[in-house]
């Protein structure tokens, strides 16, 4: 059987674990979570592979390319940029 391609989504996934911010959001969500304090996890913390790694732990995929033929990692996907869309505009609202 082929490799499974990515197409937009997949494309979509690729530029939001480029996109410094959202790796911001993956680090202030994980201090959060854990009750962490930023010495003790830093912004910056999370690289380009770290925001791959988590992405695809979440929605359940070894590929972003799973993206555009699996509903349920589609769906998961597009919740997370919604929820991190979210978090972006509270963001610029308080700078």
């Amino acid at each position: 059987m082929p490799p499974v391609k990515g197409g937009r989504l997949a494309r979509a996934a690729a530029m939001l674990c480029q996109d410094e911010l959202f790796r911001l959001y993956l680090d202030r969500r994980k201090r959060h979570k854990f009750g962490l304090t930023p010495s003790q996890l830093p912004d910056g913390t999370h690289n380009e592979q770290d925001a791959r790694d988590w992405l695809c732990q979440a929605c359940r995929i070894e590929s972003r390319a799973e993206l555009d033929h699996n509903p349920y990692a589609a769906a998961t996907f597009k919740g997370i940029r919604a929820r991190y869309g979210r978090w972006r505009a509270t963001q610029r609202s308080q700078a």
